[in-house]
């Protein structure tokens, strides 16, 4: 009598390879999944998407979690600012605003991005 073991074995890896195979065609880590290189690269590449007046939520939908935030109300305005990894300078194994593409949001939406827009931030009057 011959034995079935060897026909369930091969059965089992079989199965595992086609789930592998399926799993890694049809999964896509979001950016907050991605190591700091892949990040850094979807994010120099999404930044083509962004539009002057997209909502935040968008935004946060599109790149993930910010590298860095800020707020504050000027003129009676929230502005907020989110800082997406897009280019590299230090290798100390740490991300800061310099290796980051500032958006700022008036009231919820993209008004400015780039390396102005921080200073622009910076310099606009805070509400008492």
């Amino acid at each position: 009598m011959k034995s079935k073991l060897p026909v369930i074995v091969i059965s089992i890896f079989i199965t595992y390879v086609a789930f592998v195979a399926v799993i890694m065609l049809t999964y896509e880590p979001t950016p907050d999944e991605m190591d700091w290189e892949d990040r850094q690269a979807y994010n120099k590449a999404m930044m083509t998407e962004v539009v002057i007046g997209q909502n935040i939520d968008e935004i946060k939908t599109l790149f993930g979690k910010a590298d860095f935030t800020e707020a504050k109300i000027s003129n009676e305005q929230n502005l907020e600012v989110l800082f997406y990894r897009t280019h590299h300078k230090t290798s100390d194994g740490e991300t800061s605003k310099e290796e980051c593409t500032p958006l700022l949001f008036k009231q919820g939406k993209l008004i400015a991005w780039g390396e102005d827009t921080y200073h622009q931030y910076l310099s606009s009057p805070i509400d008492s």
